[in-house]
């Protein structure tokens, strides 16, 4: 049975909008359904049990109307890397920013079924679930959300192997570039850039920490495929929330499950990963309606450099 701690806790908030209000209220039903807290850093292995129905249909239909969430508040740009790779790139800024104040940076990487240009195919749920107007009032912060005009990470031996890893694609260092551009140019806390992905983006996630290690507070990968265990080490340096469901028939969950084990094996290492039972490919409706993803992430932040610039580069 689940305890109180366990259950969702998503505060009501008034706002003006009519989707905003909407929202609220979907939300608010879904308390009960989503954790209460994130994990703590550290905390090791979960299986999360499968949401009971009624739970599962109060979340899905919070997430829906994350889904209807218009995509004004972002702003729309465009970035050329130095190797001449283009990104387009969504940023949602803090809601009020504050004279003086620097804020966190999230980068949300998408998976293969949003590469593009157009600009919009990545502003899928797990980046609008950030736009909420609670979120966005208590945990502020710039959100960026790119998108990659081609694959930001590939795998080998084969696509499809049983013991496939990743390695990068070229989109992967424009977008690194991109954001040491947004730390330079914003009131951006340098001591706070979180990374979180799905799919190919948790792969991308994965290979971004081993290029840049001293870059990333904390990261999120959800159903992604880990570099080789070479990077086992470099990947420990940074606090991880692994999260996989074991019904994913696209990207086994036995891949994550070896990738943390091997970094979990490194003396030091601060990894957690969540096994989300009957789980299929994609993020958990439980924590996109919830504020688990800030919490977590905001728990972490740098307070030294763990290596030079540039990291172990794979492959």
């Amino acid at each position: 049975m689940r305890t109180d701690e366990d259950r969702a806790r998503v505060r009501r908030v008034g706002v003006t909008r009519g989707v905003g209000a909407l929202l609220t209220a979907l939300l608010s039903l879904a308390a009960g359904c989503v954790p209460a807290s994130s994990p703590s850093p550290g905390t090791g292995y979960r299986l999360v049990p499968a949401l009971p129905a009624q739970a599962r249909a109060r979340a899905d239909s919070a997430v829906r109307v994350i889904e209807q969430m218009s995509g004004d508040t972002w702003e729309t740009h465009t970035f050329r890397g130095s190797d001449g790779t283009q990104i387009a790139y969504r940023l949602l800024p803090p809601e009020n920013p504050r004279p003086g104040v620097r804020y966190p940076l999230v980068v949300i990487l998408h998976g293969s079924g949003e590469i593009g240009s157009d600009n919009q195919r990545q502003l899928d749920r797990f980046p609008k679930s950030w736009a909420r107007p609670e979120i966005r009032r208590e945990w502020p912060a710039y959100v960026l959300a790119p998108q990659m005009p081609e694959r930001s990470a590939n795998y080998f031996p084969t696509a499809t192997a049983p013991d496939r890893a990743s390695e990068p694609g070229r989109p992967l260092f424009a977008t690194l570039e991109l954001i040491d551009l947004l730390r330079a140019d914003l009131p951006v806390d340098s001591s706070r850039v979180y990374a979180m992905g799905f799919s190919m983006g948790a792969s991308t996630v994965y290979l971004a920490l081993v290029q840049r290690p001293e870059l990333f507070a904390a990261a999120i990968p959800i159903a992604g495929v880990p570099t080789p265990p070479r990077y086992a080490a470099t990947l420990a340096r940074t606090p991880l929330w692994v999260i996989h469901g074991n019904s994913d028939d696209v990207t086994p969950a036995a891949l994550d499950l070896a990738g943390y084990s091997a970094i979990t094996a490194v003396p030091g290492a601060r990894a957690t990963f969540w096994e989300y039972d009957s789980g299929e490919h994609a993020v958990p409706v439980d924590l996109l309606a919830s504020d688990a993803f800030p919490r977590w992430l905001w728990a972490h932040r740098l307070t030294r450099r763990a290596v030079p610039d540039g990291g172990a580069r794979p492959r």
